[in-house]
């Protein structure tokens, strides 16, 4: 079993995919009124689906989880950071040191957390 698709409930799949258009740099490969997907990589989708369409229904909404994007350097985190800003997204962390490595935090317009970050060395 290989998981590849993870789906978050939105409130407006039109405006998450402007979102997620910015973030990833690419289109989508299936939108409709009530959803869209995206292409992660290879074998990884990730799905927006119209929270009041989810079936069967859910009370969950964004914040309970994170979206991770490693990247290779500290200042890919910087520019990622510059590039919310610019765009009005929040910055929830600024550029910080932590165990695991290098992070910063925004959140897509539900509160879904995405997170940039260069991975501890060694």
């Amino acid at each position: 079993m290989q998981p590849d698709c993870l789906i978050l409930y939105v409130h407006s799949p039109a405006e998450s995919v402007l979102f997620y258009r910015s973030l990833l740099g690419r289109e989508p490969v299936e939108q409709s009124p009530n959803f869209a997907m995206f292409m992660l990589n290879d074998k990884t989708m990730l799905g927006l689906w119209a929270a009041h369409d989810v079936q069967p229904g859910s009370a969950q909404r964004g914040g309970g989880a994170e979206i991770g994007i490693t990247v290779e350097t500290d200042e890919e985190v910087h520019a990622a950071v510059a590039a919310w800003k610019a765009a009005g997204w929040p910055v929830l962390q600024s550029p910080t040191a932590m165990d695991f490595g290098y992070t910063a935090v925004t959140a897509d317009p539900d509160g879904h957390r995405v997170r940039m970050f260069r991975p501890t060395q060694g």
